[in-house]
């Protein structure tokens, strides 16, 4: 594991951090030296995850949690802080997909992509803005998605969510900024996760080798892509970098 120095290790918190993308985020913090809090839904998904960190000489912890349980949130970082100290750094990776075409979403279906996808951001980034406030110092990445930029066809559930996510941001960049907290999104295209090959299995979207074939860089992206812009956007040397949207797509949306 490679460390940094005592005066930049930080406590962190990664949400989704059980598989995919979050997981690759986690374990790109963890070998920078940080402190993680692995959170998600699975519980045993985030255990094995922080298991793995711990394995490799770093300090982790694992909470279950549903983002958009508030009570939950509060609770589960409660115990990241308990444990590590006041969050200095989040990443906001947990999310899902639905994909139907507009007069089939039903409103509770709606409500569940929202719920999760926006509402969970806003309860998790509001659950730790304090922390970050009275240090005077944090770090916040969200993960929103491309087609938020683009738009998609019989996804406006989930283009609405992620859009919200990337408004959210940069309104939180704006009111924090003078407080030495850094908000950006990542918002990715098709990289290849578990939840893409669901959704692939499912119907819902093309083979991953299609969609990359009609990426300009001609491959998927992979989860560790996304984790390396994290990783960098939550560094020291990323204090001047707030509000933006910083595509990870290989040139699906420029």
């Amino acid at each position: 594991m490679t460390t940094t120095t005592a005066s930049t290790i930080r406590t962190t918190v990664v949400t989704g951090g059980g598989s995919g993308i979050g997981r690759s985020i986690a374990e790109h913090l963890a070998d920078a030296g940080h402190r993680v809090g692995v959170l998600d839904q699975n519980g045993d998904s985030a255990e094995e995850v922080a298991a793995e960190l711990r394995s490799r000489g770093a300090e982790a912890v694992a909470a279950a949690v549903d983002v958009a349980d508030r009570t939950a949130v509060d609770k589960a970082i409660g115990q990241v802080r308990e444990r590590f100290g006041p969050v200095e750094i989040l990443v906001t990776s947990a999310g899902v997909e639905s994909q139907m075409p507009y007069p089939d979403i039903a409103q509770d279906e709606w409500d569940r992509i929202i719920a999760v996808n926006l509402t969970g951001t806003f309860n998790c980034t509001q659950a730790v803005i304090g922390d970050m406030q009275a240090g005077q110092w944090g770090r916040i990445v969200t993960i929103s998605s491309s087609s938020a930029q683009s738009g998609a066809p019989e996804r406006a559930h989930y283009v609405a969510s992620k859009g919200g996510v990337i408004g959210l941001t940069k309104a939180l960049a704006f009111e924090y900024a003078p407080h030495g907290i850094t908000v950006n999104t990542i918002p990715p295209s098709i990289i290849a996760t578990p939840m893409a090959e669901k959704a692939v299995a499912a119907g819902l979207v093309p083979a991953i080798e299609d969609l990359a074939a009609l990426t300009p860089v001609r491959r998927a992206g992979l989860p560790g892509d996304v984790a390396a812009a994290a990783a960098f956007l939550c560094s020291e040397q990323a204090g001047f970098i707030t509000g933006q949207a910083i595509g990870v797509n290989g040139g699906w949306y420029i």
